[in-house]
């Protein structure tokens, strides 16, 4: 499956974003999907995942009650809604995509991805 996101921007603090990630080649049912960020001179961390097997969903600390992953399944795209940003919520944001190990990535916060895409990048200023 190939992944290619879209949506990323220079917001100001508080503002909202939606990115998009549109996968081709392959269906994302029986997928796990998920959404992490680079931010400058640090790791790739995870910010969501959601399982398509029972809808399960993990959020980090710095996402939980700000952003929502969800998933359209007739446009087989994966959506990060991002409310209230703060400029620590900027970097590099990354779509992924898991099908092997896809049962046990929400347990394990998001590990095991296989599949990524190129980045769409997000720029919080204050």
């Amino acid at each position: 499956v190939q992944l290619v996101e879209s949506g990323g921007s220079r917001v100001q603090a508080g503002e909202s974003l939606r990115l998009s990630c549109e996968a081709f080649g392959s269906s994302l049912e029986d997928y796990a999907v998920g959404w992490f960020r680079q931010a400058p001179g640090q790791r790739r961390e995870p910010i969501s995942c959601l399982s398509t097997h029972d809808g399960r969903t993990y959020y980090s600390d710095s996402a939980k009650g700000r952003f929502s992953i969800s998933i359209d399944g007739a446009k087989n795209s994966v959506y990060l809604q991002m409310d209230s940003l703060k400029p620590e919520d900027t970097g590099v944001y990354y779509c992924a995509a898991e099908l092997r190990f896809s049962l046990y990535v929400v347990d394990y916060q998001c590990g095991g991805m296989s599949f990524w895409g190129e980045g769409t990048p997000v720029t919080v200023s204050s």
